[in-house]
């Protein structure tokens, strides 16, 4: 197998060096698995998918169904493919595209970190709103918080145990949450199974924007970047990866499908919700509209904590990204770089005008637009460069559907991206 040196630190949420073969204890890989799964559930439940659930079911009704199933298997492929080329070849998504197409990683390097900032600028939007819903804060002054309590916990050096605890209890809050406003709401869930599979209309714009929030930009390689500076690598982990990667995609799964028949519920019952982005939190009203005053105390508490793991989650992922330029980048540097990435992303949340929810949508759909170009590349590599992977036989099954995912991603960007950049000059 060639040798490939890779960084052993990303910063404060890199608390483990990257590991030799067989050097994991069963417990402490069971640590960065649960790490690696609950980072990339809640990096793809964030603010902009709960946003988006709720824009998109009140513009759809029953038919987002069919998108949700969508995102789903395309996440189950695009999961399944990266986990598993990250952990053999032991390299970063960028390192992997370098070596497997020069010059390709550099330009993946730059769409995931632009998409990351564009990203963390509609989480921290996201945490505005969480803090509004809970408080009444202005969103302004509520993202600008977050965004400080985020760069506070950034310069903590021990920061990445504390950083895995909360994203767990965060996802398990809002989980929880949600199950309960999905049976106060009493959503139609017989036309909601049929529409699922025999939708009343396809958006592919829908789609794509949902898929981006989801799995595309960052949130596509952030828990395997997670595993990997974990030191979760190597053929001897290859089947505890996969399991972890499809009990990630289960979780998101569930959470996506049951998060749409609480808001669904809410809108099938006559409850009118503004959607207009001129200022308009949807999910707050549709929690409100099911719970009451103090659902929507609770939703906003949860929102924050979706908002604020994905401000971390997108800074550490994206900044992770730099050692395509920079592959000896000291762990101080790291630091200062994910420090100055939300600091900048806070800066643009502050002067530009589209509100939050709106950004939140229209963020989901430019990562749709990046995921395609990043998988292509690591079909290619599975395809042609099994030497990458130590002479790995791939499986064709993987291969063929990573490849179908491929086209379709593609496709779907085509037809997506003239209404994705409408949503930032969009009035009504």
């Amino acid at each position: 197998m060639e040798q490939h040196s890779i960084s052993q630190s990303a910063g404060p949420m890199a608390d483990a060096p990257l590991a030799t073969p067989g050097s994991q204890s069963a417990k402490s890989r069971r640590a960065s698995l649960t790490a690696a799964i609950f980072l990339m559930a809640t990096s793809a439940i964030g603010p902009g998918f709960i946003t988006q659930t709720a824009t998109f079911t009140t513009k759809l009704g029953a038919a987002f169904a069919f998108a949700i199933l969508a995102s789903i298997v395309i996440d189950f492929v695009v999961q399944l493919n990266v986990w598993r080329i990250v952990t053999l070849t032991r390299m970063r998504a960028s390192d992997i595209a370098n070596a497997a197409i020069p010059g390709t990683g550099y330009v993946l390097a730059v769409l995931v970190i632009v998409g990351g900032l564009f990203f963390n600028i509609g989480n921290i939007g996201g945490s505005g709103l969480g803090l509004n819903a809970m408080l009444g804060l202005d969103p302004k002054w509520g993202g600008a918080i977050s965004a400080l309590i985020a760069i506070g916990i950034f310069l903590s050096k021990r920061a990445g145990v504390a950083i895995d605890r909360l994203i767990i209890v965060a996802g398990v809050m809002m989980i929880l949450l949600t199950l309960y406003v999905a049976v106060v709401s009493g959503p139609p869930v017989g036309d909601a199974l049929y529409q699922t599979i025999l939708p009343a209309t396809i958006d592919f714009a829908t789609i794509t924007t949902i898929v981006g929030g989801t799995v595309g930009g960052y949130i596509t390689y952030s828990g395997a970047h997670r595993l990997l500076d974990k030191g979760t690598v190597g053929i001897e982990n290859l089947g505890a990866v996969n399991r972890a990667a499809l009990s990630g995609i289960a979780v998101t799964g569930l959470m996506r499908y049951v998060l749409f028949l609480a808001i669904l519920g809410v809108v099938a019952s006559g409850v009118v919700i503004d959607i207009s982005g001129k200022g308009a939190n949807p999910a707050a009203q549709a929690f409100e509209a099911a719970a009451g005053n103090v659902g929507l105390r609770i939703f906003g508490a949860v929102l924050w904590f979706a908002a604020i793991t994905s401000v971390i989650g997108a800074a550490y992922t994206s900044v992770s990204f730099l050692t395509a330029f920079k592959p000896d980048i000291s762990e101080r540097a790291r630091n200062l770089a994910t420090v100055v990435f939300i600091a900048v992303s806070l800066f643009f949340y502050v002067v530009i005008t589209t509100p939050p929810a709106q950004m939140l949508v229209f963020v989901g759909g430019l990562n749709g637009l990046i995921l395609p170009i990043g998988l292509s590349i690591f079909v290619y590599a599975a395809w042609a460069r099994s030497d990458l992977m130590g002479g790995y036989r791939y499986p064709r099954w993987l291969l063929v559907l990573g490849a179908a995912v491929c086209a379709l991603t593609w496709y779907m960007g085509y037809k997506s991206i003239g209404p994705i950049f409408a949503l930032l000059t969009a009035t009504a």
